[in-house]
């Protein structure tokens, strides 16, 4: 006898022993001398666990909550449901269900997942079963994680028959493009740490539907983060460019790429082609937040920045709780800060009192970012440096620890961090030592970037700087035998080293340099 999500029950040769106590729970009696009934047996915990890592879900996509904000990407995920009407239901409630799950809200996150089951047969009429698997993979592991053994197992059969129905050579899985899409994006909402994965998930789904709308767009704006993420804007590199105008072509009506697309052509110097599809997206979708926030992105850019607050103020009355919208409103008002102060006003007090006003509105909005994006690196430094701009130094320091708090860092933020910090050290604190540290720290880092770059030109000034005042202090030896040893000057990074050893006779890192300066040096 097979039932809906439950275990098959054998009969002996007396009678049929199976009573199901509602839809999917499955309860057998155990045999006795007097009642000789079949014994159905779950796999133990382990084997079934075994078993469920072997499902493509989220649960064992390797999405890890260190590198989220629970609660703010449970909102933006909302946000999506709410006002991307053409974007799928399914895939949106799927990783809601994870991230709830992840937020120790198991109970929210089945409710998910009914949502998503409900779903199902509206986004995938024509293949229920295909378009189910995820669900069923998260309803399994979601039971599991909660002590419901039977109802997980359960969830592994339904798996396991469509696959087979599939042709699967696999019992638990099965190859197809849209799961590999479902994966890209929920590895792209998990943030930087994952693009290169959400990449490659989306060139598989493309593989095998290279014309398939949802997947290129997928693919276009992955390719579009990682160039906005290793900061290579301007650099005569535009490789995302041409998959953004293949997914705009494939589907124009796509809300989501097209504002990357119009952004994309402004940062290559097409701003009047950029603009025409940002006024046309606007004028489609005037009520969208997500898209009222690039089109602000844009007009900022553009240096317009009265249009872009208009339409940041605008998102942010239909999202509230946005760090994102807070965060480019703190950068516009920044920005006409910083315009403002280069200028020469006969009026002394009111250009004063306007310069008050906008860095009291930056640390505002910064300050909402922060409690809202909780690991947004970025937005707690430009916190701490308009707190530097207010002279509140103690605010400042506080923010930056706060950073160096964060774990699980990217090589990039680090050294952004360590930049930040080291400028804060030499213009307000007026310690070169300690920003020729911090500078050093972030050079240190094997990661090409500008962040890089900036370190090492400003540890080059500070040590051409502290030389010329005289006597030199072991951090300048330490910066300078690092840099003749970056350039590959190795005897004259071992007369560096040795002079700092002088000065710290016990420090191991100066002494290992030196040994293995020496030992590369006869080799």
């Amino acid at each position: 006898m097979q039932t809906n999500g439950s275990l098959c029950f054998k009969r002996n040769k007396n009678k049929a022993v199976s009573i199901f106590l509602g839809k999917r729970n499955p309860v057998a009696f155990h045999s006795t001398p007097h009642n000789r009934t079949a014994i159905i047996s779950l796999p133990s915990q382990e084997g079934l666990k075994e078993i469920l890592q072997q499902l493509e879900c989220h649960f064992t996509w390797g999405l890890q909550k260190e590198h989220i904000d629970p609660d703010e990407l449970e909102e933006r995920i909302a946000e999506q449901i709410q006002f991307l009407i053409n974007k799928s239901k399914v895939q949106n409630y799927n990783l809601l269900a994870f991230v709830k799950f992840l937020n120790d809200k198991k109970d929210e996150a089945l409710e998910n997942l009914q949502k998503a089951e409900e779903t199902v047969p509206i986004e995938y009429p024509e293949g229920v079963e295909k378009g189910s698997l995820v669900t069923w993979g998260n309803y399994a592991w979601l039971h599991y994680h909660m002590g419901n053994l039977t109802e997980s197992q359960g969830y592994v059969e339904k798996v396991e028959t469509t696959c087979k129905q599939l042709g699967s050579e696999s019992p638990y899985k099965v190859e197809l493009p849209q799961i590999e899409c479902e994966k890209g994006w929920a590895l792209l909402k998990f943030g930087a740490w994952y693009y290169e994965k959400a990449k490659e998930s989306f060139e598989k789904a493309r593989d095998k539907e290279p014309e398939n709308p949802e997947f290129n767009s997928g693919y276009a704006i992955t390719i579009y983060r990682l160039e906005d993420y290793y900061a290579k804007k301007l650099s005569g590199k535009a490789s995302s460019l041409e998959p953004l105008r293949l997914a705009v072509k494939l589907n124009p009506s796509d809300i989501f790429v097209t504002p990357l697309l119009a952004l994309k052509l402004q940062e290559t110097n097409r701003v009047k082609e950029g603009e025409n599809y940002m006024k046309e997206v606007l004028g489609n979708h005037p009520d969208v937040p997500y898209v009222l926030r690039y089109a602000a992105k844009f007009y900022r850019k553009k240096g317009d920045l009265e249009t872009s607050l208009q339409h940041l103020k605008k998102a942010l009355s239909l999202t509230p709780n946005s760090g994102f919208l807070h965060h480019q409103i703190g950068i516009c008002y920044r920005t006409q800060y910083f315009t403002l102060k280069k200028k020469k006003f006969k009026d002394q007090f009111r250009s004063f009192l306007k310069l008050y006003e906008l860095m009291n509105l930056c640390i505002f909005h910064f300050q909402k970012v922060v409690e809202r994006k909780t690991k947004f690196v970025y937005a707690y430094i430009d916190l701490a440096n308009m707190y530097a701009e207010k002279q509140d130094l103690r605010g400042a320091d506080e923010t930056f620890q706060k950073v160096f708090a964060i774990s699980n860092l990217s090589a990039t933020e680090k050294q952004q961090l360590h930049f930040n910090y080291g400028r804060f050290q030499e213009r307000h604190r007026k310690s070169d030592v300690n920003a020729m540290k911090q500078y050093l720290h972030g050079l240190k880092i094997e990661n090409h970037s500008f962040e890089q770059k900036n370190c090492e030109r400003s540890l080059k000034r500070l040590m051409d700087k502290t030389v010329k005042k005289g006597p030199i202090c072991v951090e300048v030896f330490e910066s300078i035998g690092f840099m003749f040893q970056r350039l590959g000057l190795k005897e004259k990074a071992i007369e560096a080293f040795e002079s700092a050893l002088k000065m710290d006779p016990g420090n191991e890192e100066y002494l290992s340099a030196v040994m293995n300066l020496k030992l590369s040096l006869e080799s």
